[in-house]
Formats: C-alpha cells, structure tokens, sequence
C-alpha cells in the first residue's frame, strides 16, 4: 500500500528538472519482451508529455509503464508507449482512441511490434526494382530480359559496367508489378545459372542496407546473449590480487569453464565474467 501510494503521488514529479518514472519493479524481462498488453502511439502533438498521455489512457486499466520519446533536447518526437497490467485493457484502448483527436491530433494507437516482428514488416514491403549479383562476366542485359521476363513485364534491366568495360557481375531488373518482382525474387535466389549460383533481392537504397546490416548485427548479438542465458555469471567485490587462474581453478569444480575473465578498473574495483556450459 505504501508502495502504490508513493508510486501515484510521484511519478512524473520534477526531480533535478526532470519528470520522474516510477513502477513497480519487475526483475523478469520476458513480460516487457514480449509486448504483452503494450501499445504504440504515434501522431502526438508536441505539448503532451508522460503525464498528460498517462492521465489519458489510464481510464482504460491500471497502466505499468508510460512513455513519451524524446530527443536529445527533451522535445516530443511525436510518439509514446503505453503498457497495461491486463492486455485486455490495452485492446480497449487501442479500439476507442484509435483516429481520435487528442489536441486537436488524430493519433493512431495500435499494437506495439517487437524490433524482429518490425524487421518482419519491413522484409515484407512491397517493391518493384530487383537486385541480382553474382552474375557470370558474359552475362548481357538481355539475358537478364530473358530470364526475368518469365515472371511479368520488365520496365528496365541493367548489367552494371566498370572503367575498365568489364562487366561487374550486378545488376538490376525493375518490373512493372510489385506481386512480379516478389515471384521472381522468391524463384531465382540461389538458382545456379551458367554455374554462378545467382542473389536475387529486393533492391535497396544505401540507408536501408546500412540498416539491414545494423539489424542483423543486433539480432546476432541478441541470439549469443539469449544463447548463454543463465549460463554467464558476474561476480563482484573481488580482491584486487585474483587472476583468471585462480578464479577459473575455484568454479572449475561445478562445471566446464568456456570463458573466464577477471576485468580491472580505473577505480582500482575488481569484477569478473564466468560462462559456464551448464
């Protein structure tokens, strides 16, 4: 009770010109990972800040977390997140506030995606021009005709040439029908032609493969550390004499050590990292 009254009369209170957050604590992530009774916001108009978009969509159920993104400034980006305890509270929500005008703002209110089901989403749009690589030295634009021709109607095809006239085993096919280029791509990719085992993709702009490669870097990392969950263990509070022997040596008997690192600090603070394969 205590807990609940102090969480009502502070959070958002100012605290070093900064409105505070305050929940209730929850030590297991899978909850706030899965999406569960979580929604997404967008189309705010700048002046609504955590509370105000708290006291808004609290009438629909007790909410565990409310946010507002902000930029480096601390102005609005337009867009929020609200969690709810019971998931049927984050459906009516969603259901009566969705297109509704909030500071005179429509505001789309619809299901948070989690950053793989977002990729999902993105892997998925639609798009017309095709990208092919791997493509054997004598391969010409009209090859690429004939073989992409299959699938629709072909509004351009390109073979990419260096400076030196050679050809650089890529090019592009762009087709009339997006449902066409998505056929093709899903036929061709990885089909062996004149021995070169063909790509075949979704052309894109440089910023979306810089973004794709981002993505796919997280989402390795992601999958190491979901890997090794509950199999890495910190310690703390070491004395500052401890090596990696001695601390591989004194967990050794519990278990097969993959890794074993002592870390020392500026701060003459000594902590350390065990993985362990059970």
């Amino acid at each position: 009770m205590d807990a609940a009254r102090a969480m009502e009369a502070l959070n958002f209170a100012p605290l070093n010109n900064k409105p505070i957050r305050v929940m209730y604590s929850n030590r297991d992530p899978s909850s706030r990972r899965s999406g569960s009774a979580n929604i997404f916001i967008k189309n705010l108009d700048k002046t609504i800040d955590n509370k105000t978009l708290h006291d808004t969509f609290s009438a629909f159920g007790a909410i565990l977390s409310c946010k507002v993104a902000m930029d480096d400034i601390g102005q609005s980006k337009g867009f929020g997140f609200v969690q709810y305890e019971k998931e049927e509270s984050a459906q009516s929500a969603m259901k009566s506030l969705n297109g509704m005008l909030i500071n005179d703002k429509p505001v789309y209110v619809g299901p948070f995606l989690r950053k793989q089901e977002r990729d999902n989403s993105f892997d998925k749009a639609k798009f017309n021009n095709v990208f092919v690589k791997n493509l054997s030295e004598s391969t010409t634009k009209d090859d690429l005709v004939k073989v992409f021709s299959e699938y629709g109607t072909i509004t351009s095809a390109v073979v990419m040439i260096g400076m030196d006239g050679k050809s650089r085993c890529f090019g592009f096919v762009n087709f009339e029908s997006p449902d066409d280029a998505a056929r093709a791509v899903e036929e061709l990719n990885g089909k062996k032609i004149n021995d070169k085992e063909w790509y075949v993709g979704r052309a894109q702009k440089k910023s979306e493969r810089e973004m794709d490669l981002k993505r796919r870097f997280e989402q390795s990392m992601k999958d190491a550390a979901d890997k090794y969950q509950g199999q890495n263990l910190y310690l703390k509070n070491l004395d500052d004499g401890i090596t990696d022997d001695q601390l591989r040596e004194l967990f050794s008997n519990f278990g097969k050590i993959t890794s074993c690192k002592v870390i020392f600090m500026l701060c003459n603070h000594t902590s350390a990292l065990c993985l362990n394969d059970v």
